[in-house]
């Protein structure tokens, strides 16, 4: 895995918790030329810091699961359903067919 940056994440559309529902930011981004199927990144802290240093990388593909840092149980599941809900706008960008405007105007909160 390469190293996550402030580069890396300053390609990536970050949306907060007021956005999406779950306790913490994400970030989710185009593929650029990565060798890896989709991820997306998840802070490791609740809240609307963002810490470039305090990451979890959560793969979607077959199941959303976390290939590099940590999430508690109930975060990896708050996560997962949050993709479940968006797979297809998260995918689509990804793919480098919508831009993050377009994402951020299809994707859906979480419900309480």
């Amino acid at each position: 895995m390469r190293e996550i940056n402030e580069d890396t994440l300053f390609l990536m559309t970050n949306l907060y918790p007021r956005t999406t529902g779950l306790p913490m930011v994400i970030w989710v981004g185009p593929r650029y030329g990565a060798s890896h199927d989709v991820r997306i990144k998840v802070s490791q802290a609740h809240g609307q810091r963002m810490d470039p240093r305090n990451l979890a990388v959560v793969a979607l593909r077959p199941n959303p699961h976390v290939v590099a840092g940590h999430l508690p149980v109930a975060d990896l599941r708050a996560v997962s359903d949050w993709i479940a809900l968006n797979e297809a706008a998260i995918l689509d960008h990804w793919n480098e067919l919508i831009d993050g405007t377009e994402l951020a105007q299809r994707l859906h909160k979480l419900p309480p």
